[in-house]
């Protein structure tokens, strides 16, 4: 009897030994899990909106879990503060100029909370430190534009029914290509009209890639032009000679237009000959006039080698036109 009952007792205590077990490990698990046996730093961030954030959700930084939500207030008039816990490890790599964010553990898993380092020149958070905070896309918000979304797409779609209806029945342009044959005999006339068009424009961009080839041939003209610094010399005194030239023509054309002006104007002797009509007749008159007295002097000259007074004068000195 006695026998049975220490086997009973052993039994117990066998099992109450593993409880204990189990439980201390559950402990310890559960801490390991929620970082007490780690040395940690207090974090505080002030949010808007926490969108179901709760105590003991994550806190990660760079995608590693460095901490858990401590505690949730109310702050102010309408925002929320959270204080976090973070491990030491990680304090060195979160600057003053950290902030954080709400995100979630997947689509639709449990709140978390992402640190961002911030700049390197900065100091490193302390204990205590309240970081900024920074809105991010909920879910929630993501489902309504997503919703929006699709019904721009119902939307689009719908036309796009009404659009290819209408083309089915030969409406509008592409409608009429699709169902006029003619109009399709007319479009395939223009394109092969572009492409004859197009082949032109190969053959003359081929010519012109011939022709400046021939333009850059060793020896041609437009190389030694560009390459042949005496030929330049010589084609630079060309043009210079050239625009001197040029400029005593104009001089000269200027030169002749002011004498032709002046040929015109009656204040010259040329130009009252070549436009007054009286001084012209009396030029003429005056001429005649010096032509008769010519020939009257001629017959007088004449009648005065015969006279017998004057007559062996001119037998000693003769008239030039008788000598």
């Amino acid at each position: 009897m006695e026998a049975a009952e220490n086997k009973r007792s052993v039994i117990v205590g066998i099992f109450v030994l593993l409880g204990i077990v189990v439980f201390v490990a559950g402990i310890f698990t559960l801490a390991g899990q929620q970082k007490r046996f780690v040395k940690s730093i207090d974090l505080t961030a002030v949010f808007d909106d926490v969108a179901g954030l709760k105590v003991g959700n994550n806190v990660w930084f760079s995608g590693v879990k460095v901490g858990t939500v401590k505690k949730i207030d109310f702050y102010g008039n309408s925002q929320v503060k959270i204080r976090m816990t973070v491990e030491e490890e990680a304090q060195k790599y979160i600057h003053k100029n950290a902030f954080a964010m709400i995100s979630s553990e997947g689509f639709i898993g449990n709140r978390i909370i992402v640190i961002e380092g911030g700049s390197p020149n900065l100091p490193v958070v302390e204990s205590g430190d309240n970081i900024r905070s920074k809105t991010s896309v909920s879910s929630d918000q993501m489902l309504a534009d997503l919703q929006v979304n699709n019904k721009n797409l119902i939307d689009i779609t719908a036309n796009l029914k009404v659009i290819t209806a209408g083309m089915a029945k030969g409406k509008g342009t592409i409608g009429a290509l699709l169902s006029d044959s003619v109009m399709a005999g007319d479009l395939q006339s223009t394109m092969a009209s572009f492409k004859s068009a197009a082949s032109e424009i190969n053959r003359t961009a081929a010519a012109l890639n011939r022709f400046s080839s021939k333009l850059n041939t060793k020896g041609g003209l437009m190389d030694e032009l560009l390459t042949d610094t005496a030929v330049f010399r010589d084609l630079k005194s060309s043009v210079a000679e050239i625009q001197k030239l040029s400029v005593s023509a104009s001089s000269l054309s200027a030169n002749l237009d002011q004498a032709g002006k002046k040929l015109t104007q009656t204040n010259n002797p040329v130009g009252v000959l070549l436009n007054d009509e009286q001084s012209a007749e009396s030029m003429k008159r005056t001429l005649k006039n010096l032509e008769t007295s010519s020939q009257k002097l001629d017959e007088n000259l004449k009648a005065l080698q015969h006279n017998f007074l004057l007559r062996r004068y001119f037998k000693k000195n003769p008239p030039k036109d008788q000598q």
